[in-house]
């Protein structure tokens, strides 16, 4: 099992704009759904009614990421609001 031992230390994670990231992808699901809802006779003809729902289940759980990633950005700041010598990546 040496082969797989890893020979460095993992990178740091990235930190951006996750909330407006996660919004913005949330958004163009709901988009794409409303977008191919006039067409859903084609759809349903061809076999291919996954399509738009899939876009209205990604729209769907987008919202719970944006719920999920806002709390996660409050308890950050939260976290370095109560002890200013933490990382900003404190979980």
């Amino acid at each position: 099992m040496a082969k797989w031992t890893p020979r460095h230390e993992a990178p740091e994670p990235l930190e951006g704009p996750v909330v407006a990231t996660i919004t913005g992808g949330t958004i163009l699901w709901f988009v794409l759904f409303l977008v191919q809802l006039p067409f859903y006779g084609w759809f349903d003809d061809h076999g291919h009614t996954w399509w738009v729902w899939t876009c209205l289940a990604g729209g769907g759980l987008g919202l719970i990421g944006i719920w999920y990633v806002r709390k996660r950005d409050a308890a950050i700041k939260r976290a370095a609001a109560q002890d200013p010598t933490a990382t900003s990546t404190a979980q």
